[in-house]
C-alpha cells in the first residue's frame, strides 16, 4: 500500500524578489502620484477661474445681504431685513411674478414650435428645403440679444413694421405701442424671447431626432399609427431627454433675463416688464441698496434653483 504524496513545501520568496516587488509597488504608486498631480494641475486653471468668479461673487453676496450698504460708506449690520423687504415689498414681488409669466413666452411657446418644426424638417430631411428651414429658425440664436432688442423695438413701434402689416390686412384698429401699452408690454417681450429660443430648441430636438431607431417608424406605419399617433407615440418619447435640456435652459433664460428686457423697455410702462435681474441692477446702481441687491439676488438664485432641479428629475424620469 502506495503512501500519500508528501504536501508541497510553500514557496517563500527569496530576499531579491520581494525587494524587487517592494520596488514595483513603490514605482506604481510614484506614477499614480504623478498623474494626480498633473491632473489637478489641469483642473486647476477653470478651478481657479470658476471660484473667483462664480463662488467669490455668491459669497460676498450672501455676506452683503447681511448689511445695509451703499457701496461707498460703512456697512450697518441689519440681519435678515432685507429677506423681508424683498418678500415684502410689492414691487420685488411684482418682478417675480413677472419672470414666471416669462416662462409660457420663453419656454414652454418655443419648446412646442420646436417640436412640431422638427418633425415637419425631419419628415422633408432629403430636400434642400429643410436646411434652408434649420438655418432660418436657427439664425436668431446668434444674433447678439442687444442687437435683437432695438430690432423688435422698432417692429413693435408705433409706425413699426407689426402695425404696417397689420393695416395692410385690414386690422389698423388694433395697432398700438406694443412695447409701451401695459397690457400688451410684457407679452411682447415675450414674443421677442420666444423668437430667439425657438432656434436652440429646433437643433436640441433634430439632434436627439437622429437617434431614433426608423424601424420604430416604420412598425408604427405598420400598426396603423397615422403620423399624430406616430409623432405622440415614436418621437416625443424618443427626445425627452433634449425636451427637458431645452425646457431646463429657457426656464433659467426666462427666470434671469435681463438684456433684452433692458433694450426694449427697460422695464417700463411702469413696472409691467420689470423682471428680477433688472431690478436687481436698479437696486445696486441707481438706488444704491447694495443689501436689498444682494438679498434679491441669493433668492433669485434660489428660485432658480427650486424649479429646476424638480424640473430635471420629473422630465427625465426613472433616466435621472
Amino acid at each position: 500500500m502506495t503512501s500519500a504524496p508528501a504536501a508541497a513545501a510553500p514557496v517563500v520568496a527569496t530576499g531579491a524578489a520581494a525587494l524587487d516587488d517592494t520596488g514595483l509597488r513603490k514605482r506604481r504608486r510614484r506614477r499614480r502620484f504623478r498623474a494626480s498631480v498633473a491632473a489637478y494641475l489641469l483642473v486647476l486653471p477653470a478651478a481657479a477661474f470658476y471660484i473667483f468668479f462664480v463662488l467669490r461673487p455668491i459669497t460676498l453676496s450672501a455676506q452683503y445681504s447681511f448689511y445695509e450698504w451703499n457701496g461707498i460708506g460703512p456697512a450697518t449690520w441689519v440681519g435678515f431685513a432685507n429677506y423681508v423687504e424683498v418678500f415684502s415689498n410689492p414691487k420685488l414681488i411684482g418682478a417675480i411674478l413677472n419672470a414666471f409669466e416669462l416662462i409660457i413666452y420663453f419656454s414652454l411657446i418655443p419648446v412646442a414650435i420646436a417640436l412640431v418644426a422638427a418633425n415637419m424638417i425631419r419628415a422633408i430631411a432629403a430636400s434642400p428645403l429643410a436646411g434652408v428651414a434649420r438655418t432660418v429658425l436657427f439664425l436668431p440664436q446668434v444674433i447678439p440679444l442687444v442687437a435683437a432688442g432695438i430690432m423688435w423695438s422698432w417692429q413693435l413701434s408705433t409706425n413699426g413694421l407689426v402695425n404696417q402689416l397689420l393695416g395692410l390686412i385690414g386690422l389698423g384698429g388694433v395697432t398700438k405701442a406694443w412695447l409701451g401699452d401695459f397690457s400688451t408690454a410684457l407679452p411682447a417681450v415675450g414674443v421677442i424671447g420666444a423668437w430667439v429660443q425657438v432656434g436652440l430648441c429646433l437643433v436640441l430636438i433634430l439632434a436627439g431626432m437622429t437617434k431614433v431607431d426608423p424601424a420604430l417608424y416604420e412598425a408604427a406605419r405598420l400598426d396603423g399609427a397615422g403620423p399624430v399617433r406616430e409623432f405622440l407615440s415614436v418621437t416625443l418619447p424618443g427626445v425627452r431627454q433634449e425636451v427637458a435640456v431645452c425646457i431646463t435652459v429657457t426656464v433659467i433664460a426666462a427666470l434671469a433675463s435681463f438684456d433684452i428686457i433692458y433694450i426694449a423697455t427697460q422695464g417700463g410702462p411702469g413696472d409691467s416688464t420689470l423682471v428680477p435681474g433688472l431690478q436687481i441692477f436698479y437696486l445696486a446702481f441707481y438706488e444704491r441698496e447694495i443689501g436689498t441687491a444682494s438679498a434679491f439676488a441669493l433668492v433669485l438664485m434660489a428660485l432658480v434653483l427650486l424649479i429646476v432641479l424638480p424640473l430635471q428629475r420629473i422630465l427625465r424620469g426613472k433616466e435621472s
